[in-house]
């Protein structure tokens, strides 16, 4: 899940979906977290939330993709090749 792929309105409602549905995150019945979630939180949200995004992303992409992939390149090179360091994000 990690982060959406683009600053845009249509990315950033997809991944408010995604992460917003999980039961874990929103403790209500589906019914009532599906209402909640989809018809009212990424209607509103997501437009607001794309255009946060679009002020911090970078030429290679979220920041929080780079940075971590810059992390497990680092450490993939520190550990050496007896190791195999892989880049994995759950909320």
């Amino acid at each position: 899940l990690g982060t959406q792929e683009a600053p845009t309105r249509a990315a950033t409602k997809k991944y408010l979906d995604q992460f917003l549905m999980d039961p874990r995150m929103i403790e209500l019945p589906y019914v009532f977290r599906s209402l909640l979630v989809k018809g009212i939180i990424t209607p509103f949200r997501s437009g607001k939330s794309a255009k946060a995004y679009a002020s911090v992303w970078m030429e290679e992409g979220s920041p929080l993709m780079v940075h971590s992939r810059n992390l497990e390149s680092a450490l993939q090179k520190e550990l050496g090749s007896e190791y195999r360091v892989v880049l994995g994000m759950r909320y």
